[in-house]
This record gives structure tokens, C-alpha cells and sequence, in this order.
């Protein structure tokens, strides 16, 4: 059975990794324009490679949370896809094995020219100016504001085939990542775990956990019959 998860900021809440839309989120120090696009980058590119630096150092002092275990976990009983719109890596931390990251993945680079010429990067920090293989700069393999989501259509492929969604610590207002929600068979269930459930999710009766990510994750797992 196919148990497909869509996670947002407030998973890695608990883990310490500031999201960008609350009140003390990373957005109420930057400005999206400043450090999330292209046209930045380009403008000042040690603004933005600083910004995205700070975010890697911050994500190797994180630890999963119970939540990104017991996702982990469900994969004893489930074939569990997870699709993520946070570019840390703490689900694959956990255990998890399939992971599709939607927005990119901050331990990592890429040319500026060639998206696909991605790269690990050793450590937390990169310079500015250091050169890919192709000479062009390296830069966060982040998808920035404005650009496209190479991996929305697998995504979309993977609620298709889901026969459980569960949807966990996202606002369901960021697009196309919240457009995946209408790809979902109709009469699977749907269970939405968040402290604050959003609208959308009210609106379409699913079940509701109203829980932060580790506890709604072990509240899912009583509701899927699995123990410990």
C-alpha cells in the first residue's frame, strides 16, 4: 500500500529550523527579493550565498525530530513516498528512503548555467565566486522565487498512485507544491497533521490532527492501527 507524504516547514520545526512565514520566521529579517532569486543573485551574490550559508551551518547542528522518525518508521508497513517542499535533508537523517525534494536541497550546488550539473558540497560554507566545472558560479541548488519546479510532475505522479496522503506542516498556500493535493485519488483517506490546520484542509473534510509533527506523526500511527 502506498503511503504518500507531503511535508512542509512545520516539520522541521521541532528540529529547530526556523520557518520563513512565521512571526519569527526567517522572512522577518530578509526580504524574499533580497535573497531568494535570481535577479539577487545576480545583483548581490554575497547577500545570497551568505543567507543560504547561515541556513547550512544552522542544519548541521538539527536533528530530526520523532516525526521524521516515525515517518521513517512507517516504512515497515508501507511503501512510503515522501515529497517535501524543505531543502534540508533530515528525513533521509531519519531513515527515510525515498525522499523528492521540490524546492532543492541545501547541501547542495549546481552551475548557474546548466541545472543539471548539480554537486555535493563539502561543508557548510561556499565562497563566492567559486567556479563549477562548466566556469559558470556555483550557487544554492535551491529553487529560487520565479523559477520553475522540475520536480512537480513526479510529484504529481506520486499522489496519483497514493492510496493513503497524509499532509504535514504545510499551509497548502505555496504553489504548484499545494496544487498537488487535487491530483489525490477521490475517497482516499487524507489525514492533515499542523497546530494550525489550514483552510483548504478544513474545507475538504479530512481528518485533522491538530498536533505539531512529532505528535501528530504518532497519532497517525495509532489511527493507522501500528504500534511501536
Amino acid at each position: 500500500m502506498k503511503l504518500v507524504v507531503l511535508t512542509g516547514a512545520g516539520m522541521s520545526a521541532e528540529s529547530g529550523i526556523k520557518t520563513f512565514r512565521d512571526s519569527d520566521g526567517l522572512w522577518e529579517n530578509y526580504r524574499i527579493e533580497d535573497v531568494c532569486t535570481q535577479e539577487a543573485l545576480e545583483r548581490n551574490p554575497e547577500l545570497v550565498i551568505g543567507f543560504y550559508n547561515q541556513r547550512r551551518k544552522e542544519l548541521y547542528n538539527a536533528r530530526p525530530n520523532a516525526g521524521h522518525v516515525g515517518l521513517a518508521k512507517l516504512e515497515q508497513y508501507f511503501d512510503v513516498q515522501i515529497i517535501t517542499q524543505n531543502i534540508d535533508d533530515l528525513h533521509e537523517r531519519a531513515g527515510s528512503k525515498h525522499v523528492l525534494h521540490l524546492h532543492g536541497e541545501l547541501k547542495k550546488v549546481r552551475s548557474s548555467i546548466n541545472p543539471e550539473l548539480i554537486t555535493d558540497l563539502k561543508g557548510w560554507e561556499l565562497k563566492p565566486g567559486t567556479r563549477c566545472e562548466d566556469g559558470s558560479m556555483l550557487r544554492p541548488h535551491v529553487v529560487f522565487f520565479g523559477e520553475a519546479v522540475p520536480n512537480i510532475e513526479p510529484a504529481t505522479e506520486l499522489v496519483r498512485q497514493a492510496d493513503i496522503l497524509v499532509i504535514i506542516g504545510t499551509s497548502l498556500a505555496v504553489y504548484p507544491a499545494a496544487s498537488l493535493l487535487h491530483y489525490a485519488p477521490e475517497h482516499i483517506p487524507v489525514f492533515v497533521i499542523d497546530p494550525h490546520i489550514p483552510a483548504e484542509a478544513r474545507r475538504h473534510g479530512f481528518c485533522l490532527i491538530e498536533k505539531g509533527a512529532s505528535e501528530g506523526v504518532a497519532e497517525l500511527k495509532k489511527m493507522l492501527n501500528i504500534g511501536e
